[in-house]
């Protein structure tokens, strides 16, 4: 096909042809093929290889673009996918004509014309769609305007900061710049400024909501030149709605279900074991779930992240509470029998035995008190101020008067007053915590 029109191109250069009006067809002598009206014009020294104005004024290209669709938008590999549609147009003295119509060329003629050499900044993939035939424009006006359009599915990187993500907004950029003519040859300018761009506000997004967008002229500065780039900004909002009800909601309600621990007795050890137990696996399936559609992005801490950290920190303080209340209650239990149960035995030896061993019974009894009250003396009551006292004794009483002292702080008299207090602390911490998160992702 390709050599069927350059052979009509040859033949639009050895052959003369009649000079007519651009509004009507010329024929070929002794032909019966139809003439293209205009195309005359690229018989009189016109030469692809060299840019409109050359040696002169740079050429002026007006860009505009339709975006008609983004496929996606991936937080793994930082890029999105979107299918444009780019027109570009420029002045080509060499292609004037007469007449005021606009004459539309076959795609494939532009092979034989001068385009820019435009490309997508930032891009990784891209292709020209071509079903089915190459999705690509041409149109000369009288005035030596070119309009050229092409179709492109491109993958360009965006740098994104997941750290607030769910509730992050996104700044992606579609870059366009020159290749090879910098400033001196080509000029960049959008069509109608923001107007240039059309479809971006119609797109519905999976995850995110276009806010607004608009439009820059920029310079890119290289080491062999400084080139002109226009660029396209929009900004992207995710919708979080989703992540509430997948998320959110289910973590908070893990937490909830661990407080129902603290309303069951200290004595039930299987029911509330296995809630707190029940709660940590289940709150470290959630996080792990949620961690695994973001594989790639794991060296970030996001919001997300910090929420499930924080629900998994109330949740094992809920089952560590127990443990503290239940071994406190543990240890008062047994002193309690510790101090009756000498009692005890010494009530029924009093009822079998003889007198001998009330006696003996009685004086060992004695004893005991007697060590006893000298242990708690030292323990408790030393004076350390006493004058026979060497001075690291000194050291080691006072050391030793402190440290029990520290330690009575911290016993817990009642254990029952332990989940009494939590049923009121741990909501009231949580509800504390949950106001300054989503103050500070939603609103900083």
């Amino acid at each position: 096909m390709f050599c069927r029109y350059f052979s009509f191109f040859s033949l639009c250069l050895f052959f003369p042809t009649q000079r007519s009006s651009l509004g009507h067809g010329s024929s070929l002598h002794g032909r019966g093929t139809t003439f293209l009206p205009g195309f005359e014009n690229l018989t009189v020294g016109y030469n692809k290889y060299l840019r409109p104005y050359f040696g002169g004024e740079p050429v002026q290209i007006a860009m505009s673009l339709d975006i008609t669709s983004i496929s996606s938008i991936s937080e793994s590999d930082m890029d999105y996918t979107a299918t444009i549609s780019l027109r570009q147009r420029w002045t080509d003295p060499r292609l004037v004509f007469h007449g005021n119509k606009s004459f539309t060329l076959d795609a494939r003629l532009v092979e034989l014309l001068w385009v820019p050499d435009t490309y997508i900044v930032e891009s990784k993939r891209s292709f020209l769609h071509d079903v089915t035939v190459g999705n690509r424009l041409v149109r000369l006006f009288s005035n030596g305007t070119v309009l050229y359009a092409i179709r492109i599915t491109t993958t360009v990187a965006c740098n994104m900061d997941l750290s607030k993500y769910p509730m992050d907004k996104q700044t992606c950029r579609l870059q366009l710049e020159s290749w090879g003519y910098d400033e001196n040859d080509v000029t960049f300018t959008w069509l109608r400024g923001n107007d240039s761009v059309h479809g971006i506000e119609k797109l519905r997004l999976s995850q995110y909501t276009v806010e607004r967008y608009h439009t820059l002229v920029s310079k890119s500065q290289q080491e062999t030149g400084s080139y002109p780039r226009l660029i396209l900004q929009f900004e992207l909002r995710r919708n979080v709605l989703y992540f509430i009800l997948e998320t959110y909601v289910p973590s908070t309600l893990l937490v909830m279900l661990s407080w129902v621990s603290f309303w069951i007795t200290l004595d039930s050890v299987p029911a509330r074991t296995c809630i707190g137990v029940t709660t940590v696996l289940s709150m470290t399936t959630l996080m792990i779930g949620s961690r695994s559609s973001l594989s790639k992005t794991n060296c970030f801490i996001k919001a997300i992240d910090v929420y499930l950290g924080i629900c998994f920190t109330f949740i094992f303080g809920a089952l560590v509470e127990y443990a503290v209340a239940h071994y406190s209650s543990s240890q008062k239990s047994a002193a309690k029998v510790s101090e009756e149960g000498p009692a005890n035995g010494l009530t029924k030896e009093m009822e079998e035995v003889n007198i001998t061993n009330i006696l003996n019974n009685s004086i060992t009894s004695y004893k005991q008190k007697i060590s006893f009250t000298s242990i708690e003396i030292s323990r408790d009551n030393v004076n350390c101020s006493d004058l026979t006292m060497k001075s690291h004794e000194k050291i080691k009483c006072v050391l030793r008067n402190k440290m029990h002292r520290f330690i009575g702080y911290f016993t817990i008299q009642n254990p029952g007053n332990v989940d009494h207090y939590s049923k009121l602390l741990f909501p009231l911490f949580f509800m504390v915590v949950n106001v300054f998160y989503w103050a500070y992702y939603l609103y900083f």
